[in-house]
């Protein structure tokens, strides 16, 4: 301490004063006013370099998921010889897949084409085709004792295929010979001269026409627990959605006897509506009762409850049974129009020297074309 404190005793005031040591007020201030504008200076590149720090931060980050980016790439290149073999597989698989969905395309088709020609050749088959339908049965009886007995009126449709007629005479015995004949020859010009070349002529060939129908059926049925068949529904001409609707709310209230109804349906063949509840013994109370009143608009309608019969076929049995006044024309050419050659086979088959009689009614098919003709019971 003792030489430290000696050697500032013996620094002159020019030395002192440069050391910081003596500063004249003046001076001073000066260096304070220089101070003041280093900090400011400091500051303003303090906060540039914060900025360029986040920037930096920022292309750092992006360079980073490039980075990243470019060594996923990187991973899944392949030498060139790989890369090809790849593709050549890729391609391949594609190729195969390819002729595979056209194969099976093709196998659908040739399947949904066997399925159709099966259903039109046998008769019997479209039985299962047929989409299912409800019905409701009205039986009338006479005497005591056909009161177990169902009558059935068979309605039957028998596939036409193209090139081919339908001809139903008023007799029989009409039909019958046209069938033993096997063979016509049907004049299309209708000239008179057998001599004359521009005469044209169709040869087909006649047929009889099978039909299955039901020897035995046997239908079980079912009585719903929670379901009600109302009917004497008023013929009002109002929506069925706006009738349902009524219903509904009447009777999904307690205090009509109902409950939740769970689903509606009417019954357009007879003009009846079932109901199903989502609750049991409701169903049961209100066929007890027999009879509700139910307002409908502003009156009120006395509507019978009763129970909802389900059926299902249990067992049918057929039978085969020939058409006696109808005969199958098969091998008919395309060469006229439609009208045209109806016209031409009903004037042929009208006339007695052809082993025809009167037509009752007469369908043609043109070739490439199918239809469906439909038997009734024959009542005359």
């Amino acid at each position: 301490m003792d030489s430290e404190e000696d050697s500032v005793r013996q620094a002159s005031p020019q030395q002192r004063e440069d050391c910081g040591l003596e500063m004249s007020p003046e001076r001073a201030r000066r260096k304070i006013e220089q101070y003041k504008d280093f900090c400011s200076a400091l500051d303003q590149d303090n906060a540039m370099l914060q900025k360029d720090k986040e920037a930096a931060e920022q292309r750092l980050q992006h360079a980073k998921k490039e980075r990243e980016l470019l060594q996923k790439n990187l991973k899944l290149k392949l030498p060139n010889d790989e890369k090809a073999s790849l593709q050549a597989d890729i391609s391949t698989a594609w190729d195969e897949k390819s002729r595979l969905t056209q194969e099976k395309q093709m196998l659908e088709k040739k399947l949904e084409e066997m399925r159709k020609r099966i259903l039109w050749e046998d008769p019997m088959m479209m039985l299962h085709a047929l989409p299912e339908r409800k019905v409701v049965f009205k039986g009338l009886t006479t005497d005591k004792e056909d009161m177990n007995k169902l009558v059935l009126n068979p309605l039957i449709r028998y596939p036409l295929s193209g090139g081919s007629a339908l001809i139903t005479f008023e007799k029989a015995e009409v039909a019958q010979r046209v069938i033993e004949m096997k063979e016509h020859v049907v004049e299309l010009s209708h000239r008179e001269d057998p001599e004359d070349l521009d005469r044209c002529q169709v040869r087909v060939q006649a047929g009889p026409v099978d039909i299955l129908l039901p020897s035995a059926l046997e239908i079980g049925l079912t009585q719903g627990s929670r379901s009600i068949l109302v009917s004497g529904l008023p013929s009002l001409g109002i929506p069925e959605d706006i009738l349902l609707d009524k219903l509904e709310l009447f009777f999904s209230k307690t205090k009509n006897g109902g409950s939740e109804v769970e689903s509606r349906e009417f019954l357009a063949d007879c003009g009846q509506v079932v109901l199903t509840f989502t609750q049991d013994g409701v169903a049961e109370q209100l066929i007890t009762r027999g009879q509700v009143q139910v307002p409908i608009g502003k009156t009120k309608y006395r509507l019978k409850i009763s129970p909802y019969m389900s059926g299902d076929v249990t067992n049918l049995q057929l039978q085969p049974s020939r058409c006696t006044r109808t005969v199958l024309l098969s091998g008919i050419p395309d060469v006229l129009a439609e009208e045209h050659m109806r016209d031409a086979l009903e004037i042929h088959f009208q006339k007695d020297s052809r082993g025809g009689g009167e037509v009752d009614v007469l369908g043609y098919v043109p070739a490439g074309r199918r239809a469906v003709a439909v038997f009734r019971e024959d009542v005359g």
